[in-house]
């Protein structure tokens, strides 16, 4: 199990955190997209604030280690690993306690490619604590705008993960699914959730929209963001999201299993 100076190391190494191949240039774009309100920036988040580029620029400086120079324009990002590991214990310490509680959980990526693993991982180890992982909505039809068009797609669920899969162009129930950043996902599932008078989370794991819409929502909801997703440090700084955990979401799927672990570690539940 690594300990905390060896996952630091580990992100490093495997580019999660410190110079990482997200663009400088695709950020400032994002950044200047969220302030002008733009719903696929936005993801689901109703800021507060105004949020202008400079202010979305130092709050990234702050959450994720990018830097806070306005000159700074191109090259990749950067993201500090002493504030990835802080994030994730911090994200470690709500699945603790929704462990302690035996409470039901909802998990959802947008990156099923990249991520599916991480979170399911997390799934496994809180379904054997006694925690119900829902899968509200399974096999419902989500019409998604993207930049292709319109695009029907099917909410699907593997190892009690929920994703996006375009209709008909994949089997249910295999992965990998259908790269979004909407939250129309989370909010079909919570409203399915809700209308079958089920059980709702008390707690939302994911990325993208499925932690932003459930926040919105009024849900506690944790997850991983890049540094060219602002919407999550946002939710966060604004109270509308638990924890955002800075890292870069398009590595290898297997580079994130040691954080996986770490979480499950600190959160006492490890097998």
């Amino acid at each position: 199990m690594l300990s905390a100076g060896e996952l630091r190391a580990y992100l490093v190494a495997v580019r999660l955190a410190g110079v990482v191949a997200t663009s400088r240039e695709r950020s400032l774009r994002r950044y200047r997209l969220f302030a002008a309100r733009d719903p696929r920036v936005l993801i689901g988040i109703d800021p507060q604030g105004t949020w202008s580029e400079r202010e979305l620029v130092r709050l990234m400086a702050g959450k994720c280690g990018v830097s806070d120079d306005p000159r700074c324009v191109s090259g990749h990002d950067v993201i500090d690993p002493e504030r990835t590991v802080a994030a994730l214990d911090a994200f470690a310490e709500r699945v603790g306690e929704v462990a302690g509680r035996r409470a039901p959980v909802l998990f959802g990526t947008g990156h099923p490619h990249r991520l599916i693993g991480f979170y399911a991982g997390l799934a496994d180890a809180l379904s054997a604590a006694g925690c119900e992982v829902l899968t509200p909505a399974q096999g419902r039809c989500v019409d998604i705008t993207t930049r292709f068009g319109l695009r029907t797609c099917d909410l699907d669920y593997v190892r009690g993960v929920g994703f996006m899969r375009e209709t008909g162009r994949e089997r249910p129930g295999c992965a990998p699914g259908a790269h979004t950043h909407s939250p129309l996902p989370v909010r079909v599932a919570l409203d399915a959730a809700a209308g079958s008078g089920g059980p709702l989370p008390e707690l939302v794991v994911g990325d993208h929209g499925w932690v932003c819409g459930a926040g919105q929502l009024g849900f506690e909801a944790i997850g991983l963001a890049d540094t060219d997703d602002p919407a999550l440090f946002v939710g966060e700084a604004e109270g509308v999201v638990s924890v955002a955990v800075p890292v870069d979401d398009g590595v290898r799927s297997d580079y994130y299993t040691p954080l996986t672990r770490y979480v499950l570690n600190r959160a006492c539940l490890s097998q």
